[in-house]
């Protein structure tokens, strides 16, 4: 179950890429792009069915972006970096900025990501006053740093919306609770905690919310079993999804 992804075969830590990801990994302060992927749900050759196969995605990292971002971005930008800056916080606090698809990504180191929180909080020239969303991401087991903790801040003053977003290595899931800096966050942190196994320390109470108490493993994990038990339907019974013949 998934519970035991960190002993997967396949998974790679910081400490166990090849030269050129290791490389990528110190350029970018830690953040890894990882390898453009092929089809969906990790399977390949017979089994899927899922339609997906010959899809082609690119890295799930993308690259970071230069200035200028375009519109309001660079102002964001400048702002955060130098409240950032005013409280002493290290110069590598934001790991890389991107822009994509429209929308602004930073990516933090985790031990400051609270504080980052409050600076967008309370900055007047940044005033992003709602966490939206709290999400979490896992990209599967070849990918180095495979789950994410992802932020949408809203700025309801400027009409705004930026995205936050931490990674972490499946052996040390740990990320801190925003809960203190925005209220919202709470059963999205717990959502996030049952279906990808990301532990926010200092949650008020990181239980379950989702799935029972009991439940063993975190479903929304790239390598947790697609099936489950067989479905009868009048008399037949349907194999789980992995289990399934390939019509391709």
């Amino acid at each position: 179950m998934a519970d035991d992804d960190n002993k997967h075969p396949e998974a790679l830590s910081s400490a166990s890429m090849g030269e050129a990801e290791h490389e990528e990994h110190l350029e970018r302060g830690g953040v890894v792009a990882g390898r453009n992927r092929t089809g969906m749900f990790g399977v390949s050759g017979s089994g899927d069915t899922s339609g997906f196969g010959g899809l082609k995605l690119p890295a799930h990292v993308a690259a970071p972006s230069e200035r200028p971002y375009g519109g309001w971005f660079d102002e964001v930008a400048d702002e955060l970096l130098a409240a950032i800056r005013e409280r002493g916080l290290p110069a590598d606090t934001v790991q890389q900025i991107t822009v994509d698809r429209g929308e602004i990504t930073f990516y933090l180191r985790r031990e400051h990501l609270v504080e980052v929180a409050r600076i967008l909080r309370d900055d007047p020239a940044l005033r992003f006053e709602l966490c939206s969303s709290v999400s979490g991401v896992d990209y599967g087991p070849e990918a180095p740093q495979r789950l994410h903790s992802v932020y949408h801040l809203t700025s309801m003053t400027y009409r705004r919306r930026i995205r936050l977003e931490v990674a972490v290595e499946l052996d040390d899931p740990h990320v801190p609770s925003v809960v203190a800096v925005y209220p919202t966050a709470d059963w999205q942190e717990r959502e996030a905690w049952d279906m990808f196994g990301i532990v926010y320390d200092g949650h008020p109470g990181l239980t379950r919310i989702l799935m029972p108490d009991d439940w063993d493993g975190h479903p929304q994990r790239k390598d947790y079993p697609l099936g489950g038990i067989p479905v009868e339907y009048k008399g037949a019974e349907i194999p789980p999804p992995d289990q399934r013949r390939s019509y391709s």
